[in-house]
């Protein structure tokens, strides 16, 4: 290459193209983050989101909507609400008509934790708080059932208020169950799933058995 000799590497060459402009295209919300936007729109998103799973539950269908987002806004909601409408009294109080505040909190709490378990044991294939977010949710058709009771109780304690408790209770006990079991149904092995059932039909008919035996003060 005899030609190369005579080129001064210190001349100026002119580059065609843009180099200031990047390769890919960078869209801007690949920077944004929910640490970036103002804390009103992150309750909204939230408070959708729990609602949209409260709609799951009260027209339950074999859905992954509990299981794919999950969270425990929803259940922890739930829980301190039936808490404070199956609480009888002041805490001081030996006449109360139900339990406190705190047993029930408990026994919701350690009864999905030990539902979860079992489940777990047993082969299922969903987490730990999966499995903690769809047994609370589901006990949104009970906490309603509490609070007809609640309204129900107000006009008088007699047969007919129990009758009316009884066929609440029952209904929404079978579609808590129902609820739950469609959500994680397709997540336990086909020849274990009446071993994973049973537990829950416990854990809401315990629930049940303290709604419908619940009396005022």
């Amino acid at each position: 290459f005899p030609g190369l000799a005579d080129v001064s590497i210190s001349q100026d060459i002119p580059v065609e193209g843009e180099i200031t402009v990047p390769v890919g295209s960078h869209s801007p919300d690949e920077d944004y983050s929910t640490l970036d936007e103002p804390v009103k729109d992150t309750i909204v998103r939230d408070l959708k989101a729990v609602g949209k799973k409260f709609v799951h539950v009260m027209y339950p269908r074999k859905s992954s909507a509990l299981l794919r987002d999950w969270d425990l806004w929803g259940p922890l909601v739930l829980c301190v609400s039936l808490a404070l409408m199956l609480q009888g009294g002041s805490a001081d109080s030996k006449d109360d008509g139900g339990p406190q505040f705190a047993e029930v909190f408990v026994i919701i709490w350690f009864g999905a934790v030990v539902i979860t378990l079992n489940s777990k044991l047993l082969g299922g294939t969903i987490s730990f708080f999966q499995s903690l977010c769809v047994l609370g949710y589901c006990v949104l058709p009970l906490t309603v059932a509490m609070l007809v009771c609640r309204l129900v109780l107000l006009a008088g304690a007699g047969t007919i208020s129990f009758i009316i408790r009884l066929i609440v209770v029952l209904a929404m006990f079978g579609w808590s169950t129902l609820a739950s079991t469609a959500f994680l149904a397709d997540s336990q092995p086909p020849n274990r799933k009446a071993l994973v059932v049973y537990p829950i039909f416990l854990f809401y008919f315990v629930i049940s058995w303290m709604i419908l035996t619940f009396t005022p003060q």
